[in-house]
């Protein structure tokens, strides 16, 4: 090992989690590994987005739920936490995702406004326009069976696309369905089942197998513990 490999060897491992719902779900996953975030981790009026953990190895990363795999695949996180949404969407080739911690369950569905919904049929579609933060997941999803979908990308706000006239269709995120019946909205196909995974970086894996496994396995434990 060379200098440089060394030096990045006794570096902190960083932990990319994600903003929002899921690190809710999360907090107690990391109690249970043994990772006590500073203070300012648990503070809601905190601007900071690094931080410092219980143990010195260990520093903390919150970032936007689609950015934790970006982070991780490009090697500026180790570790992190993501949906199966988000690695379906970039597919990156640098992540390996280990362990199933069981927490963030949602669905990734197509909806439609109910008026249309009563006289419609998918099997019918060729081409569809639709609204969507995953354009690659649709597109191969429709793909599969031969229809054509023209993804218009929002990143939010979904529900008010098909009321708007932008596009009939959406394809996001559902967890309860009541913010798709507030804006009048029906599930009508599943596209995948969701919940979050340890993601890490697989060089980071080859050059800290034995540090980067205790924590694959801590991970793993607590999800079995659940």
């Amino acid at each position: 090992m060379d200098e440089a490999d060394e030096s990045r060897a006794n570096e902190p491992l960083v932990l990319a989690v994600p903003k929002g719902r899921i690190l809710k779900e999360l907090r107690p996953v990391l109690d249970s590994v043994g990772i006590e975030p500073e203070a300012a981790f648990d503070d809601p009026n905190s601007r900071a987005l690094r931080f410092a953990t219980n143990r010195p190895e260990v520093e903390i990363v919150r970032v936007r739920s689609f950015d934790v795999a970006t982070f991780v695949a490009f090697g500026a996180a180790h570790l992190g936490v993501a949906g199966n949404d988000v690695l379906m969407e970039f597919d990156y080739p640098e992540i390996y995702a280990p362990v199933d911690l069981g927490i963030g369950y949602c669905r990734l569905a197509v909806a439609e406004p109910e008026s249309l919904s009563a006289g419609d049929d998918p099997s019918r579609w060729s081409h569809i326009r639709i609204a969507t933060k995953y354009p690659n997941i649709t597109r191969r999803h429709f793909a599969r069976r031969g229809v054509q979908a023209e993804c218009i990308k929002l990143n939010g706000a979904m529900e008010l696309a098909p009321n708007m006239g932008l596009c009939r269709r959406i394809v996001d995120l559902v967890s309860t369905g009541g913010t798709l019946k507030a804006n009048g909205l029906v599930e009508i196909e599943t596209l995948a089942e969701v919940t979050s995974r340890l993601i890490v970086n697989r060089t980071a894996l080859k050059t800290r197998p034995e540090q980067m496994g205790q924590w694959i396995e801590r991970f793993a434990e607590a999800s079995r513990a659940a």
